[in-house]
């Protein structure tokens, strides 16, 4: 009974990355559509078919596929549009249900833009952080909405090595709206979520909150 017990724990905790599959042909299709140079078409909410895609699922990606980078930097060249710039993207903005996000990390010197394959939130804190947050994929609106302040991540490098590192502050934030959207979340909807919850502000120079938990009957 312990053979077969350690046995289901270890293949629980083995990442899913492990069953990681390469890009269909459609996948594929959509990301040769242009040259590394050529940024993608952020899709949009406004448009129905786009929306099913902004609210779908994606999967996790194979760090072998040699698209991976050609997908990545035309993501990074659609993040980057001087028209609309922004601090973060995840594949299904670009019409991809992967498990592929580019963030700045505002808490390492130089601000870098880095890229991550498969990242998962794997514990997050208490402390809550409010803050403005928009997307690339909801034109004209713009609110606060309540995140974790820390949190503990997993991912894959390009090479395929695991990582796990804790983040916190507004990287943290730009964390979460990504693989929000891996998930098929928008930050609309954490907004909506919010709505019915009760927050206690402990904070008022940083905007630090505590969800209050309810009694259950």
């Amino acid at each position: 009974m312990r053979i077969i017990t350690s046995f289901l724990l270890l293949f629980t905790i083995i990442p899913s990355l492990t069953f990681a599959q390469k890009f269909n042909q459609a996948e594929k299709e959509l990301i040769l559509a242009g040259d590394t140079a050529t940024m993608m078409r952020i899709i949009q909410i406004t448009e129905p078919e786009e929306l099913k895609v902004l609210q779908a699922v994606s999967e996790d990606i194979s760090y072998k596929d040699k698209l991976v980078s050609v997908l990545a930097k035309r993501m990074y060249s659609a993040m980057r549009d001087p028209q609309r710039p922004g601090v973060g993207i995840a594949a299904p903005q670009v019409g991809i249900n992967r498990n592929l996000v580019w963030v700045q990390r505002f808490d390492k010197e130089g601000e870098p833009f880095e890229l991550y394959l498969n990242p998962k939130i794997i514990w997050q804190s208490k402390l809550l952080r409010k803050g403005l947050e928009g997307c690339l994929s909801i034109p004209d609106i713009r609110d606060n909405v309540l995140r974790n302040y820390t949190i503990q991540l997993t991912y894959q490098d390009t090479e395929g090595k695991t990582h796990t590192e804790f983040i916190e502050g507004f990287t943290a934030v730009i964390f979460q709206h990504e693989t929000d959207h891996l998930k098929g979340i928008l930050f609309t909807d954490r907004l909506k979520e919010q709505q019915n919850g009760e927050y206690h502000l402990i904070n008022n120079e940083t905007n630090l909150y505590l969800e209050k938990l309810l009694k259950r009957q």
